[in-house]
């Protein structure tokens, strides 16, 4: 990490310009991302490794890498390389036409999940993630000829109008009008904060035989007892939930889900955007349960954030030419020779990678540092992760009350540059999710070091005790 700095700390001109921008910016960018979610936006000059650095040479330690989208480390020398070389080649090419990247990353995705889930399929690429989500919709109503959706309670799929409609937030779908196709939310095995009131050691899967009730009689609303014909589709579903902070579901959760939604043809649709590609230690989160999804969306990640692409992978049945012909979905950037081209590279690398070790490795040492923090600290109720997907929830004294304050206070002392580890000024980088908004959600680097997981958690604890201070 090089935090030196051509620009002197101490010259009012670059405060005076700061100003400036974040003025200008209030006034003609739009307030509609997410940006004002903090009291003053932060703006960065560079990034390396697992840092973002602001026009003083500050580090920002980052443990969310663009919502996990940055897996390899900022300024990967490997993948940036390999997008400018196709940048200097093949930078842009009409959706109608071929480029062979783009062929072998399909082949390469195919044949890992024939060999996960012993089932043959194809790949459609897009762009953002919403949109494959999209396309995924598309592929489950050719199918089925059925537009109602179940979902899980907590779960994020996007903000498209189509893909609002099956993530759970409210607040997403507010000012739009009425979604006629929104979906029926179950409740996920949030085991902390059980919407059963069970304990996790003792429920026999109680949420799944609630879901599973459902079925018993048509005037629960889902089915018709005389011919066994369900209202529904499909069921999308996160391995590990995302925004919805980082959950974990007990291990038998989804093999039970799937026998149930089989019994009544209903396709299970596993959204991988954020966990896939290794974050949690397997190359898609889903193989931690031993389940076959008909259909996988992925994003983020596969480019290392340097192009967005994103895709959907579908059981050959449900998306072979005779069934899904060309210009049932489209969309003019999905060519993407940049895209496609990283993450063919990032593909070759994760192969040449010996992430199903190290990244659990890292994960285990990262929670048993944080679980030390929470017996020093009752405010830090639960502490849980799966690989590199980790979770840190923050309460009241009670160590059960949620505590949205303490959480966003934290995290903008870590985005206040003004901590120190290891006598050198620094700042962190957090993303808060949850259900109610009081848990940190940790992404770090794949390559993040024992000494940065260290720091992380020094840095972590200056922040909470400057907040408690508040």
């Amino acid at each position: 990490m090089n935090s030196k700095s051509t620009i002197n700390p101490n010259d009012a001109s670059d405060l005076l310009i700061e100003e400036e921008l974040l003025e200008m910016e209030s006034r003609y960018c739009s307030w509609g991302d997410t940006v004002h979610y903090s009291a003053r936006p932060r703006i960065f000059t560079r990034a390396e490794g697992s840092y973002l650095f602001d026009k003083e040479g500050t580090p920002f330690l980052d443990l969310q890498m663009l919502y996990s989208a940055v897996n390899f480390g900022y300024k990967n020398k490997r993948l940036n390389n390999v997008m400018k070389k196709q940048l200097d080649t093949l930078p842009q090419l009409a959706c109608q036409y071929l480029h062979e990247e783009k062929i072998h990353l399909a082949a390469k995705l195919c044949r890992k999940n024939e060999l996960a889930f012993e089932e043959e399929g194809r790949v459609h690429f897009n762009v953002g993630g919403s949109s494959a989500v999209e396309d995924s919709l598309k592929l489950v109503r050719n199918h089925t000829g059925k537009n109602l959706i179940f979902a899980f309670m907590g779960g994020y799929h996007g903000r498209t109008l189509a893909v609002s409609a099956i993530t759970s937030s409210y607040r997403y779908r507010e000012r739009y009008g009425h979604f006629g196709d929104r979906a029926f939310f179950i409740p996920f095995p949030y085991c902390f904060r059980c919407p059963y009131d069970k304990k996790k050691d003792f429920c026999n899967l109680f949420c799944l035989k609630q879901f599973e009730r459902l079925f018993e009689t048509e005037y629960y609303s889902v089915i018709n007892k005389k011919n066994n014909s369900c209202e529904f589709g499909a069921f999308f579903i996160e391995a590990v939930q995302g925004t919805g902070g980082y959950l974990v579901p007990p291990q038998e959760y989804f093999a039970g889900l799937k026998e149930i939604l089989e019994r009544h043809k209903i396709l299970l649709v596993d959204d991988e955007i954020q966990m896939g590609f290794y974050r949690t230690g397997k190359f898609w989160a889903i193989e931690h349960f031993n389940v076959a999804p008909d259909i996988i969306v992925f994003g983020k990640s596969l480019t290392n954030g340097l192009n967005p692409l994103s895709g959907v992978w579908a059981k050959e049945q449900l998306i072979s030419p005779h069934v899904f012909p060309p210009g049932s979905t489209h969309a003019t950037f999905s060519s993407n020779p940049l895209g496609t081209t990283v993450g063919l590279e990032v593909l070759k690398l994760i192969e040449e990678s010996n992430f199903a070790k190290e990244i659990p490795e890292k994960g285990q040492y990262f929670i048993s540092r944080l679980r030390a923090l929470q017996k020093k600290y009752p405010q830090i109720g639960d502490v849980d992760g799966l690989g590199l997907a980790l979770r840190i929830e923050m309460c009241q004294k009670d160590g059960y009350t949620p505590n949205k304050e303490l959480t966003d206070s934290i995290a903008e002392i870590g985005l206040c540059g003004n901590l120190s580890a290891g006598g050198k000024k620094q700042g962190l980088v957090l993303d808060v999710g949850g259900y109610y908004k009081n848990v940190f959600t940790l992404a770090p680097s794949f390559y993040v070091t024992k000494k940065e997981i260290d720091i992380g958690v020094e840095l972590f604890e200056e922040a909470l005790i400057k907040a408690l201070k508040k």
